[in-house]
């Protein structure tokens, strides 16, 4: 083995075993989270400690379209890629022996980019780092395996099962709904296990074709990494067997929404105690802090976690989402739960991101309202113990909203960090003007004739 090969994490080096590597992909992620880079031969990128790409993919909009920078100046200048080795992952899908490794953004100063959502979630974490804790994610993942939809035109169907009968509605739980498409399933499995990943567990949710990944609990960056990759994985998997994987919040009308549930705790980082527990086992002032600090911001954070029009169709009451600020211990129908759970792992459950968001923001955006708490040391509204799907919220209900509170959030943008938010609100306001300009099915059957 090169040099190079020698620094890759356990799991890229049993892929190689004693093969030839042929390629290397070297990417990072967009605003959207879409993997940006460049393909190189692998004898190539052993002789490379770095590569330029220019900064302006970071205003990007996920149609191609170009945002204004909010700097005023286009000029492009290059950033510096540098590979992080600790994310050198296979890519088993591929007829060659190719790796994956995600790589950091700094400019020709070396400093990190600050509009990279990378550096945006790592910037969240050193300050929690700053005053001695270390935050700990639990992400849960859902999706939808859909038939192949070549025509935007039409609407997206449930996939064909095994069965030769399409995928069923409100099966949630059911072991024989994921059978329907178990040989996707599998190959998840094996794609997940060449490239290292642990999965905590799979399940059949609610809708149709809508599948469940849960993963251990772990270092926020590390994890939003396996997020970025598992979503190219699942896809993957997905076409080899004739169907679709889909992000979408909202892919099918009528079934529910995917979101991507998100379990939060802060270790104290001298003494490894999670500081939502006292030494009694009871909760924390900390605890509770944490909380008021997601009710408070998280009104504005949703512009992160809800980043698309389509990402609003799933706030929608009655359809198990939680379109709320309310708080409760084992209660779903609250947007912040707290699970059952032993002190040591005593945690907040985030349910209002959707599976579309960049994970990286995405954990950033949570952690920030999270930490936020901390250091304000408010208290919560009082615990919601009965229904509160029912409850009242200061949750936006559309993208243009969801963009004005976070501009307003003065805190919240700060601890983001400024110049990354204003390339975010051109991009996503550049995105919803797009979207204002196309014209709906439903408005050309209900408005064409009747008004």
């Amino acid at each position: 083995m090169s040099d190079w090969t020698d620094r890759l994490p356990e799991a890229a080096r049993a892929y190689i075993a004693d093969r030839r590597v042929d390629e290397v992909e070297c990417i990072l992620s967009d605003i959207a989270g879409v993997a940006r880079g460049k393909a190189m031969p692998a004898f190539k990128f052993g002789k490379q400690t770095s590569f330029f790409l220019p900064n302006s993919i970071f205003l990007q909009t996920i149609t191609g379209e170009w945002a204004d920078n909010p700097s005023g100046a286009f000029t492009e200048p290059d950033m510096i890629l540098i590979p992080d080795y600790s994310t050198a992952t296979a890519a088993p899908w591929t007829a060659d022996i190719t790796l994956q490794v995600i790589h950091d953004a700094v400019d020709q100063q070396g400093r990190p980019v600050p509009v990279s959502p990378r550096n945006v979630l790592r910037r969240v974490v050193e300050l929690y780092n700053a005053e001695g804790w270390t935050p700990i994610v639990a992400p849960e993942m859902e999706f939808f395996l859909v038939a192949r939809n070549i025509d935007p035109n039409m609407p997206v169907m449930p996939p064909m099962g095994r069965t030769g009968r399409r995928a069923a509605a409100k099966q949630a739980y059911s072991m024989s709904a994921v059978d329907e498409y178990g040989k996707v399933i599998d190959d998840i499995y094996d794609f997940a296990e060449a490239q290292g990943f642990e999965i905590d567990g799979i399940l059949q949710e609610g809708g149709a074709g809508q599948v469940e990944i849960n993963l251990a609990h772990g270092d926020p960056v590390a994890l939003a990494d396996q997020i970025f990759f598992f979503k190219r994985l699942i896809r993957e998997a997905a076409l080899r067997h004739d169907c679709f994987a889909t992000f979408m919040a909202k892919p099918i009308e009528g079934e529910p929404g995917s979101a991507m549930h998100i379990h939060h705790s802060v270790v104290d980082s001298a003494s490894k105690l999670n500081i939502f527990s006292d030494a009694k086992g009871g909760e924390t002032e900390a605890f509770l802090h944490f909380i008021a600090g997601m009710q408070t911001h998280l009104p504005a954070a949703v512009a992160l976690l809800a980043p698309y029009v389509n990402s609003y169709r799933r706030y929608v009451p009655d359809f198990a989402a939680p379109i709320n600020l309310e708080w409760g211990r084992d209660n779903r129908t609250t947007g912040l739960r707290v699970p059952i759970s032993g002190p040591e792992a005593r945690r907040l459950e985030n349910r209002l991101a959707g599976m579309d968001c960049n994970p990286y923001l995405g954990l950033a955006a949570s952690l920030a309202c999270g930490y936020l708490g901390l250091k304000e040391r408010k208290m919560p509204q009082p615990e919601c113990t009965g229904d509160a799907y029912m409850s009242e919220t200061d949750l936006p209900y559309n993208l243009g909203d969801a963009l004005d509170l976070l501009e307003e959030d003065a805190a919240l943008r700060d601890v983001l960090g400024p110049e990354f938010c204003g390339v975010y609100d051109s991009v996503k306001r550049n995105e919803y003007k797009e979207f204002l300009q196309v014209i709906s099915p439903w408005e050309r059957e209900h408005l064409l004739l009747n008004v």
